[in-house]
């Protein structure tokens, strides 16, 4: 059993593992509809248990089906339903019902309190689906599709990030240091990570760079991720901070800054962020990047259910 938080917290050999399942299961999936089941079956007979405290749909849709290919199946629960959201029962006493029920536990929330809780009282293994500090599910999936795209290791690219300092980039930013690779963010500087990150960086040897200027953060770029600036429950003045990322938004004239094969990934749902030309354009690998979690959800649910060769 193993649990599944925070990339910066698992061995990069791991990471390397669940990355090498991945693309030998997508490949063998190649003549197999969505429902078809694995051939292996290694997860016959196990229940996920996925709970949602935010909105979900590449998640919520990836776990279920990734679970299913395996031969196991889920259920989906939102706290508001449950005795934990609503009724008065503790933390404790759900994460014991939890690991009665289920094999593995995979939460969405809004507060990195509540993983380290459960992790500390469930028996079966817990998969963060994101939280207010980390997306470690999604960057992994991301460096899959760079991977598969680019055909070399991300440690030989250039990856450049333009937006909002967000749980996103802090697992891009973890994800650099395990993976060595360059990584260049973009964005305006009342909104640069904050200090625990900042802490983080300094482990990297200058291989992650802050500039205040998009044209800059872009020079030589492989890859340019950008995500939504207002994220789903931002208690800011929206107006305001829109109008400070102005000059961060992806249009075609900085695409061109980047590299001539530059590729652009968004881990969706977008907002203003990008213009449609680039967002619809051959360099935006969007719809691949989605696709993909299924199968790289599917390796980390067996890296976590100990069931990874």
């Amino acid at each position: 059993m193993k649990h599944f938080i925070s990339l910066k917290d698992i061995p990069k050999k791991d990471l390397r593992k669940i990355l090498f399942d991945a693309k030998k299961r997508k490949s063998a999936r190649k003549k197999l509809n969505t429902l078809d089941l694995d051939k292996d079956l290694p997860l016959s007979g196990k229940l996920l248990i996925q709970m949602f405290e935010k909105s979900s749909l590449r998640t919520r849709l990836s776990f279920y089906l990734a679970i299913k290919q395996l031969g196991g199946g889920a259920i989906t629960l939102r706290s508001n339903e449950l005795h934990f959201g609503e009724g008065g029962e503790s933390l404790e006493d759900t994460a014991k019902i939890l690991s009665s029920y289920g094999d593995g536990f995979m939460l969405r929330t809004d507060s990195d309190k509540k993983i380290e809780q459960f992790k500390r009282y469930l028996s079966i293994p817990i998969i963060n689906g994101l939280s207010p500090s980390s997306h470690p599910t999604q960057v992994l999936s991301d460096i899959f599709t760079i991977e598969e795209i680019k055909k070399k290791t991300i440690s030989k690219l250039n990856i450049s990030w333009i937006g909002d300092s967000n749980n996103v980039l802090n697992s891009l930013i973890a994800a650099s240091i395990k993976f060595d690779f360059r990584l260049k963010i973009g964005c305006p500087k009342k909104y640069q990570p904050k200090k625990f990150v900042l802490d983080m960086l300094k482990k990297n040897h200058n291989r992650v760079e802050i500039f205040n200027n998009a044209q800059k953060a872009v020079a030589n770029a492989d890859v340019i991720f950008s995500d939504k600036v207002i994220s789903l429950n931002d208690r800011v003045n929206k107006k305001k901070k829109l109008s400070a990322f102005r000059n961060f938004r992806i249009t075609s004239k900085l695409m061109s800054c980047a590299k001539k094969d530059c590729i652009f990934l968004h881990c969706l749902p977008r907002g203003s962020e990008v213009d449609e030309k680039v967002f619809f354009s051959n360099k935006s690998k969007v719809w691949l990047q989605a696709i993909n979690r299924i199968h790289v959800q599917k390796s980390i649910l067996l890296y976590s259910f100990g069931k990874l060769r």
